[in-house]
C-alpha cells in the first residue's frame, strides 16, 4: 500500500516537474516575446503577423504528434522527441535577425512546441485517472512556475537588454526537455487506433464536441490583444517591468487556485457550464479594458483570468477527454489544440491591425469573440451531451 502511495507520488511530481518547466517558457514569451520581436526592429502589424503565422502552421504538427502517439501508444516518447526539437527550434529564433529569418525559425520552432502541451495533457489525463488522482491540484504548478517565470523576466527587463531575452526562453525549453525523460512509462491504452473507422471519427461527428470546440476557441482567443499588446500598453502607461509582471502573475496567481479546487467543484458545473462562466468573465474583462481602466482597476480585471482562461480551459479539457473513445486521448486534445490554435492564430494577425488603428479600443473586438464562444457554449449544453467533471 505504501509503495503503490509513492508510486502515486513520485509519477505526479515528475508530472508536475514537467508541467513547471514547460510554463515558465510561456511566462517569459506571453508578455515578453513582443518586447523581443519590438527590440529585433519589428512594428505592431509585423509583430501580430510573427505571432499568428506559427498558429497556423501548427495545425499540421498537432494532429501528426497527436494521431502517432496515439496510433503507436508512445505518448512519452511523443512528448520527449518534441521538447527535444523544441530546444532546437528556439536556439535558431534566437539566432536569428531580420523579420524574414526571425518569421522562418519561429516557424519551425512552433511546429516543434505545439504540440508539446497536448501530448502531455492527454499523458497526464490518461495517466493521473489510472492512478485516482486530481488532473488540477497537479496543472497548477505549471501555472505557478508560470508567475516565477514571468516575474523573474519582468526583473529581467530592468538589466538585461530586450535582445537578450529570448535567452531566457530557451533555458526554460532546455529545462522541459530534460523533465521529459523522467517521465514513467504509460501502461498499454485500452483500444489502440486499429479500431474500426467508425470510432476513430466518432469525435468529429459530435455536434456537441464541435461545439464545446467553437466555444473554448473564441473564448481563448479573445485574449489576442491582451496576448500581443497588454505589456507594450502597460509600458506606455509608465509601468515598470516588475509591476507588469506582478499584473500578469496576479491573473495567473487566481487561475492557481481555481486548479487547486477544481476537484471540489461542484457536479452543477458541468464542462459546457463552466466554459459559459468563462465567456461571461470575458465580456466583462475585455470591455472594462476597452474603457481605458485606471491602473487601480487592472489588478481586479486580471483577477477574472480565473474565468476567462481557467474556467474554459477546464472545460473544454474535462469535455474532450470525456468525449474520447479508448485510444483516443491525444487525437481528443489535440483537436481542441489545433481548434484554438487555428481561431487564435486570427485573432493574433486581427488584433495587430486592431491595435495599430484603435489602441485599447481593440478590446472591444474581443468582448464580441467571447459573446460569439458564449453562444457556442450554450448551443452545447442545450444538446444535453453534458460530460461530468474529472
Amino acid at each position: 500500500m505504501r509503495a503503490l502511495s509513492e508510486a502515486k507520488s513520485g509519477f505526479a511530481l515528475r508530472l508536475a516537474g514537467l508541467y513547471a518547466a514547460t510554463f515558465i517558457v510561456l511566462g517569459v514569451q506571453l508578455p515578453f516575446f513582443p518586447v523581443w520581436l519590438k527590440a529585433k526592429g519589428l512594428d505592431a502589424e509585423l509583430i501580430g503577423l510573427v505571432l499568428a503565422i506559427p498558429m497556423f502552421v501548427r495545425v499540421f504538427a498537432i494532429l501528426v504528434a497527436a494521431r502517432a502517439a496515439d496510433r503507436y501508444d508512445r505518448l512519452r516518447g511523443a512528448i520527449i522527441v518534441t521538447s527535444c526539437a523544441s530546444f532546437a527550434g528556439y536556439t535558431l529564433v534566437g539566432l536569428a535577425d531580420g523579420a524574414p529569418a526571425i518569421i522562418v525559425t519561429y516557424v519551425l520552432a512552433s511546429l516543434a512546441f505545439a504540440p508539446v502541451m497536448p501530448l502531455v495533457d492527454a499523458y497526464a489525463l490518461r495517466g493521473l485517472s489510472a492512478r485516482g488522482q486530481a488532473y488540477g491540484p497537479v496543472r497548477m504548478w505549471g501555472s505557478a512556475a508560470f508567475v516565477a517565470g514571468s516575474f523573474a523576466t519582468g526583473f529581467a527587463t530592468d538589466v538585461l537588454p530586450a535582445r537578450d531575452l529570448i535567452w531566457l526562453m530557451v533555458a526554460a525549453i532546455l529545462l522541459g526537455a530534460l523533465a521529459s525523460f523522467s517521465l514513467a512509462p504509460l501502461p498499454p491504452a485500452v483500444a489502440p487506433l486499429s479500431a474500426p473507422a467508425q470510432t476513430r471519427g466518432s469525435l468529429l461527428r459530435n455536434p456537441a464536441f464541435l461545439a464545446v470546440l467553437a466555444a473554448a476557441s473564441l473564448i481563448q482567443a479573445s485574449h489576442a490583444v491582451y496576448y500581443g499588446f497588454s505589456t507594450l500598453e502597460w509600458r506606455l502607461a509608465g509601468l515598470g517591468g516588475g509591476a507588469i509582471a506582478g499584473l500578469w502573475a496576479l491573473g495567473v496567481v487566481a487561475e492557481i487556485v481555481l486548479f487547486a479546487l477544481s476537484g471540489r467543484l461542484p457536479p452543477a458545473l458541468t464542462p459546457t457550464v463552466l466554459i459559459m462562466i468563462g465567456a461571461g468573465g470575458a465580456v466583462l474583462r475585455w470591455s472594462a479594458m476597452a474603457l481605458d481602466p485606471p491602473v487601480l482597476l487592472l489588478p481586479w480585471l486580471q483577477l477574472l483570468h480565473a474565468l476567462t482562461f481557467g474556467t474554459t480551459y477546464l472545460g473544454a479539457l474535462n469535455f474532450a477527454a470525456r468525449s474520447a473513445p479508448p485510444g483516443q486521448s491525444a487525437s481528443a486534445q489535440g483537436y481542441l489544440a489545433v481548434a484554438a490554435g487555428v481561431v487564435m492564430a486570427g485573432a493574433m494577425g486581427l488584433s495587430g491591425l486592431l491595435y495599430a488603428a484603435f489602441a485599447g479600443l481593440a478590446y472591444a473586438a474581443m468582448a464580441l469573440m467571447a459573446v460569439a464562444g458564449g453562444a457556442c457554449a450554450f448551443v452545447a449544453y442545450r444538446l444535453g451531451r453534458r460530460v461530468a467533471p474529472l
